[in-house]
């Protein structure tokens, strides 16, 4: 039997596994996760995305918001929600570097599949200061020892930390 496409995953289950080793097992099959919880615990959300979570959802949406997200995971986005970006945004780990404005904004258009030349017209400068912007977020996610060396790997690092949820 195939594995299912999407797995609806509570953070807290009885056999007492941990979420993180849920989802890592659920990803390594093949299967893509919406992360479901009564609590928005900050710190196990982002333990959730590092793993590979694609969403997180408390409980007390309703049915449409639900629907969304799991389209919104079928179709390659990730499934976002208030709690998420609050823990995103409010994430003080190392391993989530900290980017100025500029460089969130070069990285979300470059990471989005814009060129970086677009990128940088899109901004108002140069081609020249968004590659430097650009070389500042690579350092940075290099530093905190999650290396992007590609714009896929970039990308990742975009859906992994939550940037693009807002």
């Amino acid at each position: 039997m195939p594995p299912p496409d999407i797995v609806l995953l509570d953070l807290l289950l009885r056999d007492g596994s941990t979420p993180t080793d849920n989802i890592r097992r659920l990803r390594s099959a093949g299967c893509r996760v919406l992360v479901i919880s009564t609590v928005p615990d900050r710190t196990r959300i982002i333990e959730s995305l590092r793993a590979g979570a694609d969403g997180y959802l408390t409980k007390d949406n309703d049915l449409p918001t639900l629907v969304a997200a799991i389209q919104d995971i079928v179709a390659g986005r990730g499934a976002h929600s208030p709690e998420l970006a609050f823990a995103c945004a409010y994430d003080s780990s190392p391993a989530r570097p900290r980017l100025s404005p500029r460089e969130r904004e070069i990285l979300l258009d470059y990471a989005s599949g814009m060129t970086l030349k677009s990128a940088a017209r899109r901004a108002g400068i140069t081609v020249y200061t968004a590659k430097d912007y650009l070389d500042r977020v690579k350092a940075k996610y290099q530093q905190a020892g999650r290396p992007a060396y590609t714009k896929i790997d970039l990308a990742r690092r975009v859906s992994e930390d939550g940037l693009d949820s807002g």
